[in-house]
């Protein structure tokens, strides 16, 4: 098994103009922090595809793609979640082409990794983490899990308070 990569030379593998190469590396992740809750990324050194071209105006045209758990709180319930994310993300870097032409994980031909990783999961996740997709949360009064309840699970209204000194008066 080869060591994680954080940081990749792209200028390693002398690619000429529209020569393109495919690589198969792995990156160590840390937990990425969403909703302020903490979520672990499994596996712990993830497998990811990274294709690299180089374009005419010496730069790079690279695409990110992976598949990845997060392993963590469901957003509803609190219950354990595990919500599997697909990665496809795309970076291009030409030196001198302007803002939307630097990519900010590319410098001196070392391609940050890591970073562009851990990014790109957090882009790719979804807006709610769910333990599962028709979750119904946590009673508002109880907190008890709404789908371990059941459907009899509720409770008595109070009494609205604008009323209560209607509640008083004595019409007898």
């Amino acid at each position: 098994m080869t060591a994680p990569t954080d940081v990749f030379d792209l200028g390693s593998l002398h690619l000429a103009s529209g020569e393109g190469r495919r690589l198969e590396l792995e990156v160590a992740q840390d937990s990425l922090q969403l909703g302020g809750n903490s979520y672990r990324l499994l596996p712990e050194r993830l497998p990811v595809t990274v294709d690299v071209s180089r374009t005419t105006a010496n730069g790079y045209a690279l695409r990110l793609r992976a598949t990845v758990t997060l392993e963590g709180p469901c957003m509803r319930c609190l219950e354990q979640a595990e919500p599997v994310v697909e990665v496809d993300a795309r970076e291009v870097e030409v030196p001198g082409g302007g803002e939307e032409l630097d990519s900010p994980y590319v410098r001196s031909e070392l391609l940050e990794l890591r970073a562009w990783v851990h990014d790109a999961v957090a882009l790719a996740a979804p807006d709610q983490l769910l333990c599962a997709p028709d979750c119904a949360g946590l009673c508002p009064i109880c907190a008890v899990a709404l789908a371990s309840a059941g459907p009899e699970h509720h409770h008595e209204r109070e009494p609205d308070q604008r009323w209560a000194k209607l509640r008083e008066l004595d019409l007898s």
